[in-house]
């Protein structure tokens, strides 16, 4: 599946809407982060891997990992819009007995690639992921997705050393580097800059993208492609709670759930309930 342009802007709204509703659905979860996110994802499942959902676990598809597990939501949306499961699971977000908690687990919803929820795993588990398929000799690529605020995490940088030291050119990852975390501006908590200049140092490829601008991301990606011996970062420059205006640059939307009266506001916002 590889959409166009207009049409992926389109999925990117239409996994925002899902977000907004089955949070609110929920009662609870991470808006802020995942509609970040959006347009990542939406590049990712619906231009650039090399998936299918009639073969979820296809030995040589391409894998994704959701580092910063808390943003489950636009994951599991862009996994229901792909086709993986049925777009009316979202509904059950949180609830008990649902495929979709909080995190995502591998062994519950089709289409995860690896457990993920305590920060700094994921990217290691990506890293692994890569260093299997250059040695099982296979094509496939990996694609993992951290938050700016995971960056304080220690394991993330051992990670980052292993990706080099095996010259990982099958992984790509992005930063979704929105400024803020739980606890408010991630320069105030514990800054992690200068973001691309470290990757760099730690012998990365880089590119810095505009994180909502779609057409870029796939020009970023892209680019990735080319590189030989050198993993790559996509430092992604985003706005956390993208798309809703009362939300947008505000720390204390990463993990509170909207109303009802602030879900009719927000789908309002993004064109109205479908």
């Amino acid at each position: 599946m590889k959409k166009n342009l207009e049409e992926l802007k389109q999925v990117a709204n239409v996994i925002r809407k899902d977000i907004i509703k089955m949070l609110t659905e929920s009662g609870s979860g991470h808006p802020g982060g995942s509609l970040s996110a959006t347009e990542i994802l939406t590049t990712l499942y619906f231009s650039e891997m090399n998936i299918d959902p009639e073969k979820a676990k296809d030995l040589n598809r391409d894998r994704f990992v959701l580092s910063k597990g808390h943003a489950a939501p636009v994951l599991y949306s862009a996994l229901a819009r792909r086709g993986f499961f049925d777009v009316e699971e979202l509904k059950k977000l949180r609830k008990l007995g649902s495929i979709l908690q909080g995190h995502p687990n591998m062994n519950e919803v089709p289409g995860v690639d690896m457990s993920t929820g305590s920060l700094g795993q994921g990217i290691s588990a990506a890293v692994g992921m890569a260093l299997a398929g250059k040695i099982d000799k296979k094509d496939y690529r990996v694609f993992a997705l951290l938050g700016d605020g995971e960056l304080e995490e220690g394991q993330v940088w051992e990670a980052a050393m292993s990706a080099a030291h095996y010259k990982l050119d099958n992984l790509i990852a992005f930063i979704d580097y929105n400024g803020l975390q739980i606890d408010g501006p991630i320069e105030e908590v514990m800054s992690a800059e200068p973001i691309a200049d470290k990757f760099r140092a730690f012998r990365w490829n880089v590119v810095e993208v505009d994180g909502h601008n779609i057409e870029q991301l796939i020009n970023a990606i892209e680019e990735a492609k080319t590189v030989k011996e050198k993993p790559t970062m996509i430092v992604c420059k985003t706005v956390k709670g993208k798309g809703v205006s009362f939300m947008e640059n505000e720390a204390g939307w990463h993990g509170n759930a909207p109303s009802a009266e602030q879900c009719k506001k927000a789908l309002d916002e993004l064109g109205g309930e479908e």
